[in-house]
Formats: structure tokens, C-alpha cells, sequence
């Protein structure tokens, strides 16, 4: 896979890959604005699916699941110029900033359709990555600061989510695993999202499912592939990443020892 990340400072990136594909279970630390060059990005949650094309801008709240393909389109590489709002940063522009409290709007992405004034100042930054010399922090800031600012115009609500600076708590596990089984992730990871260390999320989901989380997920996500299959009648190799496989010789694999008939004998 042949993938460049240009980065103006850690913040701030050129991402491109020119492979056939790229696919990734996430969760990011920080909120992602990202601004479409060129290429094609389908993210997959539990309850929805985007496909996201040149021009389009996204933002990416943190602490959350899901599935990112990247595709290169129409012979261009996928690209995309990249800004992480962390915490910290976020934290220093709302100091001074009076918020009324509202309640925390579900997680989800956030579109902003080619907006304008959001692809100026993403767009703005492409000359940057060309240029030898250092990109000073203090132009990251402004740069950063102004994306904030035009994100807070477009939509009164994204105080909610950016101002927000929780940790994840304590929540049901069986709900959490039955919504985000086909999210490949390490166990550590899901005991963050659940609130939980893993000692505690292990002996936890023992309790729950009598099994190990292992088996359970391979289980979980070759009966959603089955329903995929069979009901859908979708094709193995359109199935297999977004149920959470990693290959399709694996899946095929698990599959047949399962229910004792290949995907494709299925269909």
C-alpha cells in the first residue's frame, strides 16, 4: 500500500493514499475535520453508513467506532487535507467562552456539504506542504482557531460535542457489544469505551455471555454475514470488511467451519 502523510505539524496533515484500497476499524483520540481532495471514503457505524466524495468536508467526533474505507476515484489517489481538534486545544479556545449546558447530542459525523468558508481555510493550507521551509505553531494555531470558529457559525449545536471533555463512563456492556461487535478493536479499547479496565470488562463480558469476547465477536459477525448473504444477497467480497473481517480467505474460513457451506455455495 503505498500511503503519504505530510504533516505541517501533528495536527495538521496531507494524507493520501494511491493504493486500490484502504480499510480500518478507528477510533480517534482527537475530532477529525477532514476535507476531500480527491478520492472516496465509505464510513461504516453501527446504525449508518457515508459515503463521502471530492469537496466534501466531514467532521469525525472522538471515542468514536467505525469501519473508514478509503478508494482512490475517477484515476485520482484518495486525498485529504486533515485537522486534529484535540482536547487540549479545544480546551484553551472555550476558556473564555460562557456555554449553556444542553444535553450531549448522540455521536455521529457531521457534513458540512462543501461549505464555502470551510474549504477556504482547509484549502488554504495545500500551498503549506510544498514549501521546505517550518510551519510555525503559531500559524497552526490561527489556522486551527478560524476552522473552530467557522465550525461553531455553521451549526449552533457542535458547542455539545467540541466543549465536551468527558471521559467515557460506565455503560451497559451487552448493549454496547450488540451495537459495535463487527468494530475490530483491542479488548483495551472497548473496556475505555464501556468504562472499564480490561480486568473489569473481561470478567464483565464472561459474566454476561459465558463466553470469551473472542469467540463471541467471531460468532456474532459471521451470523450477521449469513443474514448478509442470504437475505441481502450480497456478494462475499462486498460482505466480509464490513462485518469485520480482515481478509476474505479468513472469513470463508470461519464461515464454512460454522455453518459447513462456503459463502459462495450460500448464494
Amino acid at each position: 500500500m503505498d500511503h503519504i502523510s505530510r504533516y505541517l505539524t501533528p495536527e495538521i496533515k496531507l494524507s493520501c493514499y494511491e493504493d486500490k484500497f484502504f480499510k480500518s476499524d478507528i477510533i480517534f483520540d482527537d475530532h477529525m475535520l477532514i476535507w476531500f481532495i480527491s478520492g472516496e471514503t465509505k464510513i461504516i457505524q453501527y446504525d449508518a453508513s457515508f459515503l463521502f466524495k471530492k469537496g466534501d468536508i466531514f467532521l469525525i467526533p472522538r471515542n468514536q467506532l467505525a469501519t473508514i474505507i478509503n478508494y482512490p476515484s475517477n484515476g485520482e489517489p484518495h486525498k485529504t487535507v486533515v485537522m486534529h481538534l484535540s482536547v487540549e486545544r479545544l480546551k484553551k479556545f472555550y476558556q473564555n467562552i460562557e456555554l449553556v449546558k444542553k444535553p450531549i447530542p448522540e455521536n455521529k459525523i457531521y457534513s458540512f456539504n462543501n461549505h464555502p468558508l470551510l474549504e477556504s481555510c482547509l484549502a488554504s493550507l495545500v500551498p503549506y506542504f510544498d514549501l521546505k521551509s517550518h510551519f510555525s505553531e503559531d500559524l497552526a494555531s490561527l489556522k486551527i482557531t478560524e476552522a473552530i470558529s467557522i465550525l461553531r457559525a455553521i451549526d449552533k449545536n457542535v458547542d455539545n460535542v467540541l466543549a465536551n471533555f468527558d471521559e467515557p463512563g460506565k455503560i451497559d456492556l451487552i448493549g454496547f457489544m450488540e451495537r459495535n461487535f463487527m468494530f475490530n478493536m483491542p479488548l483495551e479499547k472497548l473496556g475505555y469505551l464501556t468504562g472499564r479496565s480490561l480486568s473489569t470488562f473481561n470478567r464483565d463480558f464472561k459474566k454476561h455471555f459465558n463466553t470469551t469476547p473472542q469467540k463471541w465477536l467471531t460468532h456474532k459477525r459471521l451470523e450477521l454475514a449469513y443474514y448478509q448473504l442470504a437475505e441481502k444477497k450480497k456478494k462475499p467480497i462486498d460482505v466480509y470488511l464490513e462485518v469485520g473481517f480482515e481478509n476474505l480467505s479468513h472469513f470463508s474460513y470461519a464461515f464454512k467451519k460454522l455453518y459447513g457451506i462456503s459463502p459462495k455455495q450460500l448464494i
